[in-house]
């Protein structure tokens, strides 16, 4: 929670300072791009050490997939339905703020890059929700839908930020489910993103 409530606050800071005009105007397209392809390396170093996750996927039956299967599937479909509430955004802009799956740093700025900073903030704030909703409201995931909700509400998250909170109320025998959900998402966030976003 203390990391998205960071995030955020940098945010708020980052509008306030460029509205007020406290830094030079500068053009920070160029600047992305950079900021991308060394996130996107960091990604793939930290991926790459971590051994216990890739052992995870290896060992895990088939079925166990099923869970960030879901995650996708749901969040795409999502993306379509909200595009019949918020006319101004199309599908393909919808669905690819959904297929951040709540890595909303990678996706943010992979969509910001591509399509404009302005879904990218979009992007950037609904897969944050993403984070917080799961956050606050698993103990009632897991009452109202079973103990699997929170983890395809976590999405990516659900292998870091919010695994606490998935363990204590969905049980620690769901710790290996969850990372194994949110360790392949994070994987495919990326695959997927690049994808719809050169369409």
């Amino acid at each position: 929670m203390k990391i998205s409530l960071s995030i955020i606050a940098f945010f708020v800071a980052g509008i306030l300072i460029g509205s007020r005009g406290w830094i030079p105007n500068f053009s920070t397209s160029g600047l992305s791009a950079y900021v991308l392809y060394g996130l996107m390396f960091l990604v793939g170093v930290g991926m790459g050490m971590d051994k216990k996750s890739f052992s995870l996927l290896i060992k895990s039956s088939w079925k166990v997939f099923l869970v960030p299967l879901t995650v996708i599937v749901g969040s795409l479909i999502g993306s379509v339905v909200v595009v019949a509430f918020i006319s101004q955004i199309s599908y393909l802009n919808a669905i690819s703020v959904g297929a951040g799956f709540g890595y909303y740093s990678l996706s943010s700025i992979m969509i910001g890059a591509v399509r404009g900073e302005e879904l990218g903030t979009i992007a950037l704030l609904a897969n944050l929700f993403r984070e917080i909703f799961t956050l606050l409201l698993a103990p009632v995931l897991v009452w109202g839908f079973g103990k699997l909700a929170p983890i395809v509400s976590g999405g990516a998250t659900s292998m870091d930020t919010t695994l606490p909170v998935i363990t204590h109320f969905s049980g620690k025998e769901y710790a290996a489910i969850s990372i194994l959900s949110g360790t392949v998402l994070t994987l495919l966030v990326p695959i997927i993103e690049s994808l719809l976003l050169a369409l």
